[in-house]
């Protein structure tokens, strides 16, 4: 499928649109000039850098600026354009696009052939005292400025040892967590690390092995865990629980809590199985939908993970190319995930390979995580080597 066998170009060169500037948009963009380099693509994104967002707990090694790349080199590389405005999406704007065949972000407006929606899920925000952290403040600021701006706001000599807490045991917590634990050991920074999180097993969303490993792990590294709460707020340096068995409400002390509460999912839109948008059993023909803001109808994963998101980003690159050819046969997403892998500080790892039940660690779960970040960062300087 990779190679466009059903893909014959028409005459007329087309011009596409795509809305955000993430894993699935580069993914979306550099398949289409990949097949079609006579193509007109037009970037919009609200930011002037594409940021690999899953890596941001990286910055406790390495820049922040490791993890960007600024449009305007994108542009130079793949001649393409970049607006720098926000896209609301509704159902409503996506009939109208459809039918109009151009739309108006910021100043401008811009005629397509072809639209790509993908602008992503956003990440669940909270209530929020100066002492919480959330996501958005690391994809501006790195992490080890954020740590000591809050840790030194006041002066703590003679006062009790400061208490760190991260909220929330998915991938996004887990890899922080133990980020800030080797940075705080690096440093020799006296604070105590504590994981708040609502279910009885961390990671929950992956095979039982990765909540023993990484429960052993946190125990040899001295990380205070309280599970079966949910986070009520943050108050001073107090943070605010409540039980889930009982709905007892409580608090204890916190000088700095980092929220990673997962993503929202009320902005999800629908597609069917070739990632056209679907809207009130419609399809609409030239609308294409990838990432972490769609659910496809078909076998294949909507798992909201970069993985997924390029692979749905490449394939609708694809089907559009098809769709605009002589022969617009299009290629349904069957894409499953065969691996993950999440970080546990710059030297370990657990994942999975392959099977759910292969489950491996250290430097074999290391080597494969960079083997797949590798791919990426090939893939924004137009090399391809993904099979499928």
């Amino acid at each position: 499928m990779a190679l466009l066998p059903f893909y014959i170009p028409g005459k007329r060169r087309i011009k596409v649109a795509i809305a955000g500037g993430g894993y699935a948009g580069m993914a979306a963009l550099t398949t289409l000039k990949r097949f079609a380099s006579a193509i007109d693509i037009t970037l919009i994104d609200t930011g002037d850098q594409h940021l690999k967002i899953t890596h941001l707990h990286e910055t406790f090694r390495y820049p922040l600026s490791d993890l960007q790349v600024p449009f305007s080199t994108l542009e130079s590389r793949f001649g393409c354009r970049h607006v720098q405005a926000s896209l609301p999406v509704t159902d409503e704007l996506l009939l109208q696009w459809q039918a109009d065949k151009y739309l108006a972000a910021g100043d401008e407006i811009i005629d397509f052939d072809y639209l790509i929606i993908a602008t992503g899920a956003e990440s669940r925000q909270a209530g929020q005292d100066e002492n919480v952290l959330t996501l958005q403040h690391f994809m501006h600021t790195a992490g080890p400025e954020l740590l000591h701006e809050h840790l030194n706001r006041d002066d703590r000599q003679g006062r009790d040892q400061r208490i760190i807490s991260v909220v929330g045991a998915g991938a996004t917590g887990i890899q922080f967590l133990f980020e800030i634990r080797q940075y705080l050991n690096r440093q020799k920074i006296n604070a105590q690390l504590r994981l708040v999180h609502s279910g009885e097993r961390v990671l929950a969303q992956f095979p039982q092995g990765f909540d023993a490993y990484v429960q052993s792990c946190m125990q040899d590294l001295n990380i205070q865990v309280v599970s079966n709460v949910r986070y009520r707020g943050q108050t001073g340096e107090q943070i605010q629980l409540e039980d889930e068995q009982s709905g007892q409400l409580y608090q204890l002390p916190s000088h700095l809590t980092l929220l990673f509460l997962g993503k929202k999912q009320e902005m999800l839109l629908s597609a069917n199985m070739f990632g056209q948008a679907v809207i009130d059993q419609k399809t609409l023909q030239n609308i294409f939908i990838a990432g972490d803001c769609t659910v496809y109808k078909s076998p294949g994963s909507n798992v909201q993970s970069a993985q997924s998101a390029v692979r749905k980003g490449k394939l609708v690159g694809r089907n559009i190319l098809r769709h605009s050819g002589l022969l617009a046969i299009l290629e349904p997403y069957l894409h499953h995930d065969i691996g993950y892998v999440v970080n546990l500080g710059p030297v370990d790892a657990v994942g999975w390979l392959v099977t759910e039940g292969n489950i491996v660690t250290g430097i074999p779960a290391l080597a494969i995580k960079e083997l797949v970040e590798a791919q990426y960062d090939l893939l924004l300087r137009g090399i391809d080597t993904y099979v499928v």
